[in-house]
């Protein structure tokens, strides 16, 4: 006889009040059993005992209670899942306070590393139990009722799933993709929740805009209440204000991005909504006044901008890999997937989107250094021959135009950095986000240049002291040794320097300087008097080369030549020829001047 889904498994017990045989459903809040889930507490921020000793006893409670839950057998998990209270908040506590890689922290005790890390796997491993409906042949849930229960014990929700993609996405992605899949799939009621959900995720982007005192687009701007008073923007608000908007951007990016990446059937949804191009106009309008802003701040602490700055790449390269994300999805896959004939639609929606975006011009410049455009189109030139050349030819044109007044080869190799997100001990896997400082292909494309490629001279004086200056403005602690040098690594470029610097990418060889390196004055090593040239240069009457002149050979007045002296040789006078090899000048048995030899090197 084939076993019975447990919503339909009805089970026989002794009622405790009567004493007699009774049948009940299997799924039934008289078998939950009676035990009270505490809510989790993040660590504290600062490693006090007293503090630490607290969290480890609450969190061992957490710990203790998930380990019991996932070791019940199926019917009693199931109980304890959609009838315990406690235990939905105890999940729920988890998943709002769990500190996220991106959060500031303060190196915890090992303790406390140890601990998370058992929550986090004990948390995942309930989740992930609770999105399966077949645990074994024997042990099941009809899928139809595994939907209903999901759904109206609100077992799961959208913040839930948002959170759950930025928790355990790294490292855990297959499974996160599965379990997910399996929600929507067996619940397809979650697709309308989001749907509804996109108004609230995309007001997001208003708030963060109407904080900054910055003007949105005309969709999302709302008017100004006369009794408000004016914002802000980020170059006049205080730090820690710009702090808490830069932490905030930071924590949105994230997570918007964590769910499509794991959930890519999402991503119509997100564009029903015209998801694409409210985040290009919110890109272009916030990012430039957020950098702006940071690169303004010269005389704070130059550590918390450099933290602001790292986590402010972080939020771009996000939001541009959303948008890549979402046009993948939607364009892009669809035309590589399906035949000639249906193709069309999803070249016209491409057409569309990029169409939108012809005046955002710094988005469509930063997403063009990490997704060619150029590469999409000529996809789709291969795919359809009915392409339209002149819209193409448009965008194209567009992004283009868009890098007039910028070096493209330089923006091109100074992509955004690796940004090290700390795990917290809790995710092993790091987010990998590679910005070299040059790229392979540069070298070729240099070779062809011959003699162009050659390096400039390098700077100094002035200019070398303005350029010092740039930098030791916004970073006050480095010093103008360490400044110089890495001026003199990256082209003397102060815009790259300070990026790296704050961006914590700097090549290997500067990593290990000393950040308070004074500047070392290079001494002359020639000195003044035999570097000057005169009309004596080298010969015997030069005072600056010779300690004594032979007097004898110097007369005052005219002369008497005698008619002898001039028919007889004088063996001291010299030839024209031997006067002429005298003057300065290039001279194969001549000695090389050191200005020369520092000359010759520079040369490639």
């Amino acid at each position: 006889m084939p076993a019975l889904p447990l919503d339909q498994l009805q089970i026989t017990h002794k009622d405790l009040k009567t004493g007699k045989l009774r049948t009940s459903p299997a799924l039934h809040p008289e078998q939950k059993a009676d035990r009270y889930f505490v809510l989790y507490k993040p660590p504290p921020k600062d490693n006090i005992p007293a503090l630490v000793e607290e969290y480890l006893e609450r969190a061992t409670f957490v710990a203790n209670d998930l380990d019991w839950l996932l070791a019940l057998p199926h019917d009693k998990f199931w109980c304890q899942v959609v009838f315990d209270e406690t235990l939905q908040k105890c999940l729920d506590s988890y998943l709002h306070y769990v500190p996220r890689k991106f959060d500031e922290w303060v190196a915890p005790a090992p303790e406390v590393v140890d601990m998370e890390k058992r929550l986090h796997r004990s948390v995942f491993l309930t989740f992930l139990r609770m999105s399966t409906h077949k645990e074994s042949k024997d042990h099941f849930i009809s899928p139809s009722a595994f939907g209903e229960i999901l759904y109206n014990n609100f077992l799961f929700d959208i913040p839930k799933i948002l959170d759950l993609c930025v928790l355990f996405g790294k490292g855990n992605s297959p499974l996160l993709q599965k379990m997910i899949g399996n929600i929507f799939l067996q619940q397809p009621s979650y697709y309308n929740d989001l749907d509804e959900t996109m108004p609230t995720i995309l007001q997001v982007f208003s708030n963060i805009l109407q904080h900054c005192g910055l003007q949105g687009d005309g969709a999302c701007a709302t008017p100004q209440k006369l009794e408000e008073r004016g914002r802000l923007t980020p170059s006049d608000m205080p730090l820690l204000e710009l702090k808490d908007i830069v932490l905030y951007l930071c924590d949105t990016c994230t997570t918007l991005w964590a769910f499509p990446d794991i959930f890519p059937l999402a991503c119509p949804t997100f564009q029903k909504h015209d998801f694409c191009y409210r985040l290009a106009s919110f890109y272009e309008i916030a990012i430039p006044e957020l950098e702006s802003a940071i690169k303004k701040r010269r005389l704070e602490d130059s550590k918390l901008l450099g933290d602001l700055w790292q986590r402010l790449s972080h939020s771009r390269k996000k939001l541009l890999e959303i948008f890549h994300i979402l046009l993948n999805q939607i364009c892009l896959l669809p035309v590589l997937e399906s035949s000639c004939d249906n193709i069309q639609g999803f070249i016209e929606e491409f057409l569309q989107i990029f169409s939108s975006l012809l005046q955002e011009k710094r988005f469509l410049r930063d997403y063009d250094v990490l997704f060619p455009v150029a590469d999409d189109i000529s996809l789709l030139q291969q795919a359809s021959s009915a392409l339209d050349e002149t819209r193409t030819a448009y965008i194209l044109q567009a992004v283009e135009s868009a890098w007039e007044g910028v070096d493209r080869r330089k923006a091109t190799n100074a992509k955004d950095p690796p940004v090290a997100e700390n795990p917290n001990g809790v995710v092993v896997a790091a987010e990998a986000v590679s910005r070299p400082s040059s790229l392979p292909q540069n070298s070729e494309e240099e070779e062809c240049l011959g003699a162009a490629a050659a390096p400039g001279p390098a700077v100094c004086g002035v200019e070398l002291d303005s350029l010092i200056s740039q930098v030791k403005d916004l970073l006050p602690d480095l010093g103008e040794g360490f400044i110089l040098a890495c001026l003199e690594h990256y082209s003397y470029d102060p815009e790259q320097v300070i990026n790296n610097i704050l961006e914590g990418r700097l090549a290997p060889a500067l990593s290990q300087l000393d950040r308070g390196l004074d500047r070392q004055v290079k001494p002359d090593l020639t000195p003044l008097l035999s570097s000057r040239h005169n009309i004596f240069q080298n010969d015997e009457f030069d005072v600056f080369s010779r300690d004594s002149v032979d007097l004898s050979r110097v007369h005052k007045g005219r002369r008497k030549y005698l008619l002898s002296d001039s028919l007889s040789p004088d063996p001291v006078l010299e030839t024209p020829g031997d006067k002429v090899s005298k003057v300065p000048g290039p001279h194969p048995q001549r000695a090389q001047r050191p200005w020369e030899r520092l000359r010759t090197l520079n040369r490639p």
